[in-house]
């Protein structure tokens, strides 16, 4: 433990804003970052009810705020230490910060990636001056090899979040944001590990505590709130990979210390409504955010929900490496997320004109949707997407659907609905059999689908199958697999010893409308 490390642990709780704060003024991040600007957000202010501020971390060199943390880490090493070099483990913003920081110092940086990483995010850490080390197919294996490397050969590892100075360096977002908007009533950080959190919240506690600092995580990755609500960091079983740069499974030691005393509360918020705020941003200021960029403007919308008192509010967008195409998921989900448009399964009679006839009973509304397949019977299910103004607008249609007789679902919230059923063709076999539905997420990399296949094997019976390639780290499979009876629990032991993520989604509504 460095002896930074070791004076935050002896400062009592009580006083850790206040030693953070000293910390945070003497942290001379300038060499390498620069002061981003608090733009004003007038079109979602207007929407809200309330004044908005936008922190730019996206306009820093490596486009995230990693960089404040990495360079304030890396300039407090000994002589000594800068001579043998740095090391680090991250297949996003963290590297990049630390590889443009050791060349701004002239020191060696080594990075450890997992060999599943976009070849853009290599070539920006080589562009930086990083030496790129390819290692497994996680960050759980790349950080083992980082730490067998600063063991075997003498680097310092320098932490992505867990660490004083990492956090001291982050804090001075906080102490531009009190510098360029001094009345605010809460502001809103994104929270993954927590190092952006704790340097924030002390900086802006240890000045001004009637400012409301408002933690943000995904609702499939709430690793502060989990540990807000223990009352010590836990591991979380797994968590969301959307938003990528806020995928940690457990807050850090430090910044938690810190998070007790001086975050007032976390929101959580869902994919759909990141990508909403993804929009907004981009609508407001023509900035693309990164899904964990544009987290703590999620939140901030999900806080504001139901109020109508004037505040004044600022929210951190906290980078902009995004993979442009995953702008095209971005794009499809965003509309959901703001509750403007919804999904349905209608059953409407197998005759012609049934479509004509139901166009006309919805009027005027926009049908941005529709999804259909000739089947046998007197009756069709079908898909639609409905452009709608909100929740009271999507009320009255479904009182309008039954009111003409028409059986009806809302899928707005079925996950796999929006992420595949959507975008399947075919329709229900043509016997009945006994069909397990599952999730599959795995790392995405050339080859990716053929190694998973090559891993199922077999011994089971594919019947149902899709796959769409998003532009992420993950790939998303839906995957149905023929089981006789019998085997069921064979079936779940085989994939559960499987090294992928495999959730059983044999209930989703729209598979029991579409498909089953």
């Amino acid at each position: 433990m460095s002896a930074l490390a070791q004076a935050a642990v002896d400062t009592p709780p009580q006083d850790l804003a206040q030693w953070y704060l000293r910390q945070i003024l003497l942290a001379p991040v300038y060499q390498a970052a620069k002061v981003t600007d608090l733009d004003p957000l007038p079109k979602l202010s207007q929407r809200l009810g309330c004044e908005l501020w936008l922190k730019r971390e996206d306009q820093q060199p490596v486009h995230s705020f990693k960089l404040r943390g990495a360079f304030n880490c890396i300039q407090s090493l000994s002589d000594a230490q800068r001579q043998a070099g740095v090391v680090a483990a991250s297949a996003g913003n963290h590297a990049q910060g630390v590889a443009l920081s050791a060349a701004r110092l002239g020191i060696r940086a080594v990075i450890v990636m997992p060999a599943t990483t976009p070849e853009i995010k290599v070539d920006a850490v080589r562009r930086h001056g990083g030496e790129v080390v390819l290692h497994g197919d996680s960050f759980d294996v790349a950080y083992q090899h980082a730490k067998f490397l600063a063991a075997d050969e003498g680097f310092t590892l320098i932490p992505p979040f867990d660490d004083p100075a990492v956090i001291a360096g982050q804090g001075t977002i906080g102490q531009e944001l009190l510098q360029q908007q001094r009345q605010l009533d809460a502001v809103f950080v994104p929270v993954g590990g927590g190092g952006l959190i704790a340097g924030v919240a002390a900086y802006i506690k240890a000045l001004d505590p009637s400012i409301e600092v408002i933690g943000v995580e995904p609702e499939d990755a709430a690793c502060l709130k989990a540990a807000l609500e223990a009352g010590h960091p836990v591991d979380l079983e797994k968590v969301g990979l959307f938003a990528d740069g806020v995928a940690v499974k457990r807050i850090g030691e430090a910044p938690f210390a810190v998070a007790q005393q001086c975050v007032d509360r976390v929101v959580t918020v869902t994919s759909d409504e990141i990508c909403a705020a993804v929009k907004d941003i981009f609508e407001d200021t023509r900035a693309i955010a990164e899904p964990a960029g544009a987290l703590a403007l999620a939140g901030l919308k999900r806080y504001r929900q139901g109020r109508e008192d004037s505040q004044k509010l600022a929210a951190i967008l906290s980078g902009a490496n995004v993979n442009f195409h995953s702008l095209r998921y971005v794009s499809e989900r965003c509309e959901l997320g703001e509750g403007r448009e919804a999904v349905l399964a209608v059953t409407i009679p197998e005759q012609k004109g049934s479509f004509l006839r139901f166009c006309q009973l919805l009027g005027q509304r926009a049908i941005t949707e529709f999804n259909y397949r000739l089947a046998d019977g007197d009756s069709a299910n079908i898909f639609v997407g409905l452009r709608v103004s909100g929740a009271q607008e999507l009320a009255a249609i479904s009182s309008l659907l039954n009111e003409h007789g028409y059986a009806h679902q809302d899928l707005s919230q079925d996950e796999t609905a929006k992420l595949h059923v959507r975008y399947m063709v075919g329709g229900k076999p043509p016997k009945a059999i006994n069909e397990k539905l599952y999730h599959v997420t795995f790392p995405e990399h050339p080859g990716a689908l053929l190694q998973f296949l090559t891993r199922l094997g077999q011994r089971w019976n594919i019947s149902l199958f899709h796959y769409r390639n998003h532009g992420a780290a993950y790939g998303r499979v839906l995957m149905g697999l023929e089981c006789p009876q019998g085997l069921e629990h064979d079936l779940s032991q085989f994939l559960a010893a499987l090294p992928l993520e495999c959730r059983e989604v044999t209930t989703s509504p729209s598979y029991q409308y579409f498909l089953k």
